[in-house]
């Protein structure tokens, strides 16, 4: 038998782990694919999720992300503190996303944290609830001031241009809030207007901040019914505290649930919609949440197309008259902000030209 040196085993060894190491990248690793690029980073800070109109917001973006192999997605629910999304939006910045996805809890405090991921040339796409300045990518949102106004015009056509309202509002230090109150207040005089009504016909004999939340709304419907004999509609900036205020009028026992018209907006399938069939709320008006666009939106951005600076959502009035047929639509008048150029595109180094 040959006998096999040191020398000779040394040899062997080397040769064996030269043909190891040229297996591996075609047997063990995936090839990439010519202008294959890597995944990008889309963080996403919402502001609460105590509201369920958010919580589906949150599911149209996470559903939407996960049609893009490129995208690694991560949310955070800052349980509604301004001061834990300002933290989220700067954490973000230091794990290295490459857009940012906000829905700001209010409008001033948010603006500098916003600024500061901008200023980095991260792109931001603000959803819902604007921030001041211009320093932000791509904002997507409904028409507030639409959405109110054809509130304020439908509840006067019901109540015949007469009769006391209860207003329970949103948060009032949000941009939602106040659109949907100005646009309310420019609905019930542009009805007077054109009827002929008087214009104080709809008075406003109660209104409160009820911060988006059911049990607000309840709570202070409860007050109003206290204090005043005679209500003909109620007007709640969203569905969760329309809800609330006919549970007041119902749990107070003397029928008025029935007679009082409750309008509310959001138009969610599980809530507002349904509230409308079950003959709950009078009415609903859809604010589409702008997750998926958000999504599409990103990528174009990423890939360095141009996108407008401002995008403008419209929505649908549900009536127990056409909630079955899908609502009436009732498109955008435009964007708000149709003055603001869009940003010069910056494409994301890790996406490749197929991706």
């Amino acid at each position: 038998m040959r006998k096999v040196t040191c020398g000779r085993r040394v040899r062997l060894f080397l040769w064996m782990m030269l043909l190891v190491s040229a297996v591996i990248p075609t047997g063990c690793r995936k090839a990439k694919k010519e202008g294959e690029g890597e995944r990008v980073l889309i963080g996403m800070s919402q502001c609460n999720l105590a509201e369920p109109w958010r919580v589906q917001m949150n599911s149209d973006v996470a559903d939407q992300a996960k049609k893009y192999r490129e995208i690694e997605f991560k949310q955070k629910d800052a349980q509604n503190d301004v001061i834990v999304q300002q933290s989220q939006v700067r954490e973000f910045l230091t794990q290295g996303i490459d857009l940012l996805i906000v829905s700001p809890k209010e409008t001033v405090p948010m603006t500098r944290p916003v600024k500061e991921v901008y200023d980095k040339g991260i792109p931001v796409i603000v959803l819902d609830r604007e921030i001041q300045g211009t320093r932000f990518t791509c904002f997507i949102g409904g028409d507030n001031v639409l959405i109110g106004r054809e509130a304020g015009k439908y509840l006067a056509s019901l109540l015949n241009g007469q009769g006391n309202v209860v207003e329970l509002m949103g948060l009032m230090t949000s941009q939602p809030g106040v659109d949907r109150h100005e646009g309310f207040i420019q609905g019930l005089k542009e009805y007077a207007q054109e009827r002929g009504t008087p214009a104080d016909g709809i008075k406003i004999i109660f209104s409160a901040d009820c911060q988006w939340l059911e049990e607000n709304g309840r709570r202070e419907m409860a007050s109003a019914l206290a204090r005043f004999e005679k209500i003909d509609g109620v007007y709640a900036h969203n569905d969760p505290q329309a809800h609330g205020a006919y549970l007041a009028a119902k749990g107070e026992g003397r029928g008025r649930e029935k007679t009082i018209k409750f309008i509310g907006i959001d138009a969610l399938p599980h809530e507002g919609v349904m509230y409308v069939k079950q003959g709950v709320l009078t009415a609903t008006l859809e604010y589409p949440t702008g997750g998926k666009q958000a999504i599409d939106i990103g990528m174009k951005i990423l890939r360095g197309e141009e996108v407008p600076k401002w995008i403008t959502l419209g929505t649908r009035l549900f009536t127990k008259e056409n909630v079955d047929k899908g609502g009436l639509e009732i498109p955008a008048k435009g964007p708000k902000r149709a003055d603001l150029k869009p940003d010069k595109p910056r494409p994301s180094k890790k996406l490749g030209k197929e991706a």
